[in-house]
C-alpha cells in the first residue's frame, strides 16, 4: 500500500480554489475537473510542492452521498487514499479488521477507470483503496 492523496468534501470546487487553495497553499497543477456519475460526485486534484495531492470533491447532483457530509457549505478533510497493487486482497485483509466497505469496487472516472472502493473503520474514519493499474475487460471482478 502507498499513500495517494487525501480527500476534501467540498460544496464548490472553483470557490474553494479560490478562496483557499490558491492564495494559501500555492499549487504547482490543477487538473480539470472531472465527474464521476457512478460515484455522484465531481473531483479535481491539486499537486502541491512536496509531492502532496489534495483531492476536491464536490456533489454531483441531488442525490450525491456527499451531501449529507458537507452540510451547507462545509469543506473538510473526507478521506485518506491508498494505492494498492491488489484491491480484492486488500479488500479482504480491510474487511477482517472490521472495515465495512460501503459498496462493490467500481471503476472511477478520475483514475481512467482503475477500480476503487471506500471503506470505513472501526474508528469511523472513510478510507479509499484505488487499484495500481485497470484491470483487463473481463477480468474476474
Amino acid at each position: 500500500m502507498r499513500f495517494h492523496h487525501l480527500g476534501y468534501a467540498v460544496s464548490d470546487i472553483g470557490r474553494y480554489l479560490e478562496d483557499f487553495v490558491k492564495p494559501l497553499l500555492s499549487p504547482l497543477r490543477v487538473t480539470e475537473p472531472v465527474a464521476d456519475p457512478i460515484q455522484r460526485v465531481t473531483v479535481c486534484f491539486v499537486h502541491l510542492p512536496g509531492n502532496a495531492v489534495i483531492e476536491l470533491v464536490e456533489p454531483l447532483g441531488e442525490a450525491s452521498p456527499l451531501r449529507s457530509i458537507i452540510g451547507s457549505a462545509r469543506g473538510g478533510l473526507y478521506h485518506v487514499c491508498y494505492e494498492v497493487d491488489d484491491l480484492n486482497v486488500e479488500l479482504t485483509r480491510f474487511r477482517s479488521r472490521g472495515c465495512l466497505a460501503l459498496g462493490k469496487p467500481v471503476p472511477a472516472a478520475a483514475f481512467g477507470g482503475r477500480r476503487i472502493v471506500f471503506l470505513l473503520t472501526p474508528q469511523r474514519d472513510l478510507i479509499e483503496l484505488l487499484e495500481s493499474t485497470a484491470r483487463e475487460e473481463g477480468a474476474a471482478r
